[in-house]
């Protein structure tokens, strides 16, 4: 289990986070959305132990504050909203900085088969500055899977932490990668993922958290979380849902809202 209780986060004279406590579960796909500049990813970067917290996070039943970076490194990887590179690396040296301190750093075909879960194995040879906006998440992606290439280890299970991974791909590529990280769920790992696309929330998350203004507004699974009440209030404007049979998961109608004024208050 993943428990974070009580996480307060201060950034210079402004605080960040405000009492947030979430719960996820390995074999669950959980995502955190919300307006921008809600607390999204303050609180992944929180979890992952990238800012400094006041509260409790244990990952595996081991306080993070007392995890080692490399000992953190074999049980979760992380992909950040943006990573740059300031030198030519090839596609293939990217994907290899995720083996140099992953459960796995041995496998030396993990690289190449990391690239292929994303779809680009015949880049490896490619200068990394020469790939599209969303081919370089893709990259940066397989790197984080080659650091954590299993869901679960001798020591249990292993974590994906995802800030927005499909924020610069076209529709197939983002179901490509959002099933790739379900599947990681579904085989006994646990991912969160910090997601804008409500509708493809809907669609893969088991547990859903509204974030506005550094606070939970609501958590659960879709169903719950997805209502016209509880968007509405997050995101300031008039959002309505639908239930389209016969699956019934709830999709988002952005051609339906209208800008109200209407802003998420703090309680």
């Amino acid at each position: 289990m993943l428990l974070a209780k009580n996480l307060m986060v201060t950034l210079g004279a402004s605080q960040i986070l405000h009492d947030v406590s979430i719960t996820a579960a390995p074999g669950e796909f959980t995502c955190i959305v919300g307006p921008n500049g809600s607390g999204k990813t303050t609180t992944l970067k929180a979890l992952t132990g990238d800012v400094r917290y006041d509260g409790h996070i244990t990952i595996n039943n081991n306080d993070l504050a007392y995890l080692k970076p490399w000992e953190l490194a074999t049980i979760r990887g992380v992909l950040p909203q943006t990573s740059v590179l300031a030198f030519p690396f090839t596609v293939i040296e990217v994907v290899r900085i995720g083996l140099m301190t992953g459960a796995d750093a041995q496998d030396g075909c993990l690289a190449l088969q990391s690239l292929a879960r994303v779809g680009l194995a015949h880049y490896a040879d490619r200068f990394y500055q020469e790939l599209s906006g969303g081919e370089q998440q893709r990259v940066q992606l397989a790197r984080v899977l080659a650091q954590i290439p299993h869901a679960v280890g001798e020591d249990g299970p292993r974590w994906l932490f995802l800030d927005e991974p499909v924020s610069s791909l076209d529709i197939a590529h983002q179901l490509q990668i959002m099933s790739l990280a379900e599947q990681f769920a579904r085989d006994g790992g646990g991912v969160i993922a910090v997601m804008h696309d409500l509708n493809l929330t809907a669609m893969f998350a088991d547990q859903i958290i509204l974030m506005a203004n550094g606070r939970i507004l609501q958590a659960g699974p879709p169903s719950v979380v997805l209502t016209d009440a509880n968007l509405s209030q997050a995101y300031g404007c008039d959002v309505k849902v639908g239930m389209p049979p016969p699956a019934g998961i709830p999709y988002v109608l952005p051609h339906a809202a209208r800008h109200t004024g209407l802003v998420a208050t703090k309680s």
